[in-house]
């Protein structure tokens, strides 16, 4: 169980201000003739409608359904460059080296020759154009700035992400890009931001929410628009058509609320008759109350009262309702 804390003032400029959280993720770039063909046998969603320049968001799948690994991918001038957490990047590489035929696909692995810098907060893009670094033309879009080496990549994700911007590039140019929105007003962020924007978004995390045996359906890959099911086919396509198309996943992805802070001595949710229904994944407490992403029995519905912890906990929908958290928020 993963488990940060933010005081109040940190977590009103996460929400109204602007952050940045630098970082190393995993990053691979897919270039030739066959690279969109290739991909989009691999991912959940598709690559191939979106067209040139989008942002989207995706999952790498075993033949039964299972999710290997999440990521962005930017359908770049040069190439299909994948983002993911960099846990990711070892699983990634074993699929590349047995999925993507040399002849028709190259695949390089970036992981430590790029770094990024993600940003948070609701005046992130006014803040990229304020330093002059560029703006994507909107949501799901991504930009090039420069060219060869000094060149930088800011990507704007889908609606719903737990950040508003992404920036890629060589060391030297996410130094000089950071300083810049430093001198827009940016302040600069750490892990425990990044985890506690994560978890009000209500994204899963390889690791944390995404396990061995997690379905995309299982962890919000439907809201978040990490599946489409009218592209073609794709490896573990099967087996999630078939729990969209016949039926539905058993457990689902949800959101905790406590008055105050938990123990969590162990990870269980039970429900007020005592019977285990399922388990806590990931924690932020704030000053006045605790938030959860767990992993609930489908028949564990919002409104519902649980117990986790030492104490009763509420169920409620994600992304978190941010109008509740009002007190904490300050």
């Amino acid at each position: 169980m993963r488990r940060v804390s933010l005081d109040a003032s940190r977590f009103s400029q996460l929400l109204h201000g602007v952050l940045l959280v630098p970082g190393e993720p995993a990053v691979f770039r897919v270039t030739g003739q066959g690279a969109l063909a290739c991909l989009q046998g691999l991912l959940t969603n598709d690559l191939d409608k979106p067209g040139q320049g989008a942002v989207v968001y995706g999952a790498l799948l075993t033949p039964k359904g299972m999710i290997v690994a999440d990521c962005w991918v930017f359908r770049s001038p040069t190439g299909l460059l994948l983002v993911a957490e960099p846990d990711a990047r070892e699983p990634m590489r074993q699929i590349f080296a047995r999925s993507m035929p040399p002849r028709l696909a190259k695949v390089e692995d970036l992981t430590g020759q790029i770094e990024a810098t993600w940003l948070y907060g609701d005046l992130a893009i006014a803040a990229l154009a304020a330093a002059h670094l560029g703006v994507p033309d909107g949501d799901g879009r991504g930009a090039v700035l420069g060219e060869g080496e000094t060149g930088l990549t800011i990507l704007r994700p889908t609606p719903g992400a737990p950040f508003r911007a992404l920036l890629l590039g060589h060391p030297a140019t996410i130094l000089e890009a950071d300083g810049a929105l430093e001198k827009a007003g940016a302040l600069r962020g750490g892990p425990a931001e990044q985890e506690a924007a994560r978890i009000l978004s209500g994204w899963p995390l390889l690791g944390a929410e995404i396990q061995e045996k997690t379905l995309p359906q299982e962890v919000r890959f439907d809201e978040n628009g990490g599946v489409s099911y009218t592209k073609g086919c794709y490896t573990g396509q099967e087996t999630v058509a078939r729990l969209h198309f016949r039926g539905h996943s058993n457990r689902v992805l949800q959101g905790l609320l406590w008055d105050g802070s938990p123990l969590l001595e162990d990870d269980q949710v039970r429900a007020m008759d005592g019977k285990e229904v399922g388990s806590v994944r990931s924690v932020l407490d704030l000053d006045s109350r605790s938030l959860g992403l767990t992993v609930l029995r489908r028949e564990i519905l919002p409104g519902a009262t649980i117990t986790a912890g030492n104490r009763a906990a509420r169920v409620v929908p994600l992304p978190f309702d941010v109008s509740l958290l009002s007190q904490a928020a300050g």
